[in-house]
């Protein structure tokens, strides 16, 4: 089972647990390395082990598989990028009118699902993601929708704008149909425009 707690043993509970953490942080790193030489399809369980100076058993026993391996790349990125969002410069961060934080939001979640979009994939493993990204957004656009007082069922709304910024969506249409960015922020954009139309009466 992956990140199995040791049992705790007089005196040496303390140390335990920051020994897992640094082996942990130091597995990751060493995933990363070679997800930026490689790529997220060369990156082996085998060669995250031999690049952290640890066995192969050891990442097994950390991450449960190479789907849970990539998940937690995942979710360390997902929570750099929901620091920024929480608390990093405007308009993306706090401090810029809601609508300005609403198309920051946009175009910060497309860029970031395209550039993960194979990491996404190699993470889709039953069990390998939790809804807690998604809830995350949701989340934060009901709160900007609310902010702009936008009329109609907020809940459906907010989904209505993060569909089009799911990794599947955004890869079919920049590798397949041939999208630019631009193009697709754009269409974005028109469609909070439409949906922001929709004040409350005062």
């Amino acid at each position: 089972m992956p990140d199995r707690p040791l049992l705790p043993i007089l005196g040496q509970e303390t140390r335990e647990r920051s020994d897992a953490a640094r082996n942990r942080e130091a597995l990751l790193g060493a995933a990363e390395q070679l997800v930026d030489r490689c790529s997220v399809a060369g990156v082996t369980m085998d060669a995250v082990a031999e690049k952290a100076g640890v066995g192969k058993g050891t990442v097994f026993r950390r991450f449960g598989s190479r789907a849970g391996l990539m998940a937690a790349l995942l979710n360390r990125s997902e929570e750099d990028w929901q620091a920024r969002v929480m608390g990093g410069p405007p308009p993306l961060g706090p401090g810029a009118p809601p609508y300005e934080r609403l198309l920051a939001f946009g175009r910060s979640r497309l860029e970031v699902n395209l550039r993960h979009a194979a990491l996404i994939n190699a993470a889709a493993a039953p069990g390998a993601r939790s809804s807690a990204a998604y809830s995350f957004t949701a989340t934060h656009v009901r709160y900007l929708l609310d902010q702009l007082e936008v009329a109609g069922d907020i809940p459906l709304l907010a989904t209505a704008l993060l569909a089009p910024l799911e990794a599947p969506i955004l890869v079919q249409e920049v590798e397949v149909e041939g999208m630019d960015i631009d193009r697709i922020v754009a269409g974005w954009e028109d469609l909070v425009d439409r949906i922001v139309a929709r004040r409350r009466d005062r």
